[in-house]
């Protein structure tokens, strides 16, 4: 097949979403249960939380692998690929596309995760210490390193052009949806799996309470005795598109995406920087080419930290000028999905163009005058929505802001 030639002005839109959350598998449950403002923290059950002093998490209850993949593969492929192959076959479905419809030439799976594979090094570790070195499986190892995850996407729809994994902590799923954009933009690619995906471990639960970063049993973002947040898993996969492709083919259109914005300020291993999350919103805004008084809609980072909360709100409030848009949470409901929370984000804003509502902020009950944000409090709210921005922050000083517009 002959190579597209280069256009760097194609447009690029979201036309099949795939979620695999605590509040629902599929988006028309995880939306509904999303502006119902439902919440997906329970008592973790996945291990042994006795010896710890936090006990609550947005586990996955009723997720059934076997659904999405064939029985024989699932032993030796890990949750977080699990979860990821379930959203990215939920978003082709949705998307009204098969897998003998996929451009296999010019086409790609990009995904993003904080953890990757935890569970398999945690079993491994298990037998070793309980039965000897001998006995573990040598089949688990291949299955650990976290570019397995986009590599089982692609195998299961029998894409072998672009395949990427993005390891930007918390803002990995945004930066997939950065690169796959560019990718369709630039003409490398007519079609591309944009996401990220994790699952809930006791490596990643026990560094965020070692950090005494994890909340007792609710997480609060931008309330004034908010205590941190809450782990969670789960995987959000959107198919990107060239505008021409979606279009030739009558494909459902959530939204286009205009453009994204990246800053690493490096200012400290864990904690937030006003700055460079500002310089990220900026620069995001700047290459898709709006005026920020266009804004009517931003999904935060918003973790339920003091330190996260606070810094992303002087950088909206500074780029604002003190008059921002509504601005909420959706980690409120699902806790911190790691790499998969923007991805899972990303898909909330689609729906948000589509239905014009905004999500909210739950479990808000006392206004931070430090933060001072109408973060859309308790209840979704009816909004003439056009523009949005989905924020992103990690570890390492890594921020990521998407820019989206109803198509």
């Amino acid at each position: 097949m002959a190579k597209a030639k280069k256009n760097s002005s194609r447009r690029v839109v979201v036309t099949g979403l795939g979620v695999v959350s605590s509040i629902g598998i599929g988006w028309p449950v995880f939306w509904k249960n999303l502006i119902a403002g439902k919440s997906g923290i329970r008592r973790i059950r996945s291990f042994d939380t006795s010896e710890y002093d936090r006990h609550y998490g947005g586990e996955i209850r009723n997720f059934k692998p076997e659904r999405f993949i064939d029985k024989r593969k699932l032993k030796y492929m890990g949750r977080a690929s699990q979860l990821a192959v379930a959203a990215a076959k939920l978003a082709l479905k949705d998307a009204r596309l098969k897998v003998k419809d996929i451009p296999k030439e010019r086409a790609g799976v990009c995904i993003g995760t904080t953890m990757g594979e935890p569970q398999i090094l945690e079993i491994m570790n298990h037998t070793r210490f309980t039965r000897g070195l001998e006995d573990i499986d040598p089949r688990l190892v291949p299955t650990y390193p976290s570019g397995v995850i986009p590599f089982n996407i692609a195998h299961e729809l029998q894409i072998h052009n672009k395949i990427f994994l993005f390891a930007n902590a918390c803002a990995s799923g945004n930066y997939s949806i950065g690169y796959s954009f560019d990718c369709i933009k630039k003409g490398d690619a007519d079609m591309m799996l944009a996401g990220g995906s994790d699952q809930f471990s006791r490596l990643n639960f026990t560094g965020f309470t070692r950090l005494m970063s994890i909340a007792p049993k609710k997480c609060q973002p931008f309330d004034k005795n908010r205590q941190g947040l809450l782990a969670g898993e789960g995987s959000g996969v959107l198919i990107l598109e060239s505008l021409e492709r979606a279009k030739a083919r009558r494909a459902p259109i959530y939204a286009e995406i205009l453009g994204y914005g990246l800053s690493c300020d490096a200012y400290h291993m864990t904690m937030p920087d006003e700055k460079g999350i500002y310089a990220c919103i900026k620069k995001a805004g700047k290459n898709a080419g709006i005026d920020f008084k266009e804004v009517d809609y931003i999904s935060a980072h918003g973790t339920g930290t003091h330190q996260n909360d606070q810094a992303e709100c002087k950088a909206i409030k500074r780029l604002f000028r003190n008059t921002p848009p509504p601005v909420s949470s959706i980690k409120s409901m699902l806790g911190h999905t790691m790499g998969a929370a923007s991805a899972l984000e990303a898909i909330a804003c689609c729906l948000a163009l589509k239905d014009q509502i905004i999500p909210p902020t739950i479990n808000f009950e006392a206004p931070d005058p430090e933060c001072g944000l109408d973060c859309v409090p308790n209840q979704s709210r009816k909004a003439k929505l056009d523009l949005v921005l989905n924020n992103s922050s990690a570890f390492g000083g890594n921020n990521a802001c998407v820019v989206m517009r109803t198509a």
